[in-house]
């Protein structure tokens, strides 16, 4: 049982205010691996003036002095990347493979794409009319992330905040906060002046409500629910902060009858899979035309049972459990939905895989004969739930595609490349991956509607965390 009580604020290790502890759960076994406090707004406050002071004096740094900090940061995190895997798999679930490959790797991608951005940042430049535009760092930002790519949301918006001069107070999940309490550590160890990171653990409706509402804190960078994302939108609107969101999706996955339909398609469900469908941009709807719509179902089906479910510990293609009970629950519900519904069940089904009672796996789940108004359909299942919607023409597809409240991400397999980027260029996405084009680190990542505001990643990303300053001369 690892002991991790204390909170990292102005530049060390100290216990918290008031003693209430918490139990972090390993969802594969169901068993506390780590004990952590549960914050209060008197910690928030510790914190908040921590970064205000060091405010002062970081915001007037260099450029170059930040990028060799962010330099160091790296090099320190390269030398623990496995150790940053071993903990994501730990206290998330994901598989030591999928998470060496892909959980631990973004923390360096990101980086980075930061680094990179940060070198080309024009921060002074001068208008036709004469006038001066100055980029300043924005002051001391609220940063607070989700569990299910836990490092990913922290580097991309730890890394901007210190990168353009700002400072920060981080609220990891409380579900999954080892790895940023070891990102803490790397941090420290890089030399970043005291005060310029924080972090404090809690809960949302505590510690996150008191980080939003703080008069000192002068921006907030949220990802997670579109209902918690709302809950920190009215908390930070008393004190008109700038706010950025990176919320929930309902990815359309737009599969035309001229695609490559035995490489797309396969590729398809096993995106849908990935870290357990436990992704915002998962392309959880596949929208099918109809003349391929039979040969699409026998190909899921097939792609679908081969998914299997495994021990996290263990190397391997396969897919671990949810992080909690709760998102256990949630998705045994939704499940429960689309069959009473009317959905078919092509492959899966509720309940646990066999061999798996300890541990909150589920069964890689495929539903056809889906419309769109069904629940499977329209609510964000976070789970490896797929959801097959067959459609006619381009404009039904378009249309399905588009029914929704969210706007992340989208995806559309063709053969013809005309098509493709008429069909991107009218979804309502933040993003829209043709024929299994991945998202690149420095690219922007965010969305439309109540998929949030505000982008992430390289030169956006950095924009997001500085204040416009125009500068009128005689």
């Amino acid at each position: 049982m690892l002991i991790k009580r204390d909170f990292y604020i102005d530049g060390k290790w100290v216990p918290p205010l008031k003693a209430c502890d918490f139990d972090v759960i390993n969802p594969a076994t169901e068993k506390p691996v780590a004990v952590i406090s549960m914050g209060t707004p008197g910690d928030i406050d510790r914190a908040v003036a921590a970064a205000k002071k060091a405010f002062e004096t970081y915001s007037r740094t260099s450029l170059e002095e930040r990028l060799a900090l962010l330099e160091k940061l790296l090099a320190i995190y390269e030398r623990r990347y496995d150790e940053m895997a071993r903990t994501i798999t730990l206290e998330l679930g994901a598989p030591i493979t999928m998470s060496t490959q892909q959980q631990a790797d973004v923390g360096i991608g990101h980086l980075k794409g930061f680094i990179e951005a940060l070198k080309n940042l024009s921060t002074r430049e001068k208008l036709p009319n004469g006038d001066i535009v100055v980029r300043e760092p924005i002051g001391v930002c609220g940063l607070i992330t989700p569990w299910n790519w836990p490092i990913n949301q922290i580097a991309l918006k730890v890394v901007p905040a210190l990168a353009t001069g700002s400072t920060c107070v981080l609220k990891p999940s409380e579900f999954t906060p080892l790895n940023a309490m070891l990102y803490a550590e790397m941090i420290d160890e890089a030399g970043f002046p005291r005060g310029t990171f924080n972090l404090v653990n809690g809960d949302g409706s505590t510690v996150g409500a008191a980080l939003s509402r703080h008069k000192d804190v002068d921006m907030m960078s949220f990802t997670g629910s579109t209902r918690a994302g709302i809950a920190v939108s009215k908390d930070a609107a008393d004190t008109v902060k700038r706010v950025t969101l990176e919320l929930g999706g309902k990815s359309p996955n737009i599969v035309f009858d001229d695609a490559d339909l035995e490489d797309r398609v396969a590729s398809s469900v096993l995106e849908c899979f990935n870290n357990s469908g436990q992704s915002c941009d998962a392309p959880t709807r596949m929208l099918v035309q109809r003349p391929v719509y039979d040969k699409v179902v026998k190909i899921v089906e097939e792609a679908g049972s081969r998914a299997r479910v495994g021990n996290p510990e263990e190397e391997g293609d396969h897919i671990g459990p949810l992080v909690s009970h709760i998102q256990f629950d949630r998705v045994q519900k939704l499940i429960e939905a689309g069959i009473e519904d009317g959905a078919r069940v092509l492959v899966g089904g509720p309940g646990k895989p066999e061999g798996f009672e300890t541990g909150y796996f589920v069964r890689p789940t495929v539903f056809a004969d889906v419309r769109n108004d069904m629940r499977i359909a329209r609510e964000e299942v976070f789970g490896p739930v797929l959801a097959l919607i067959p459609f006619d023409t381009e404009e039904e597809a378009i249309a399905i595609a588009n029914d929704t409240p969210y706007g992340l991400a989208a995806y559309v397999q063709t053969g013809d490349t005309e098509r493709a980027e008429r069909v991107a260029l009218r979804l309502k996405a933040g993003m829209v991956h043709i024929n299994g084009g991945p998202h690149r680190y420095g690219s922007p990542f965010g969305g439309y509607k109540q998929s949030g505001n505000g982008r992430e990643g390289g030169k956006f990303g950095l924009e997001d965390f500085l204040e416009v300053k125009t500068v009128h001369r005689p």
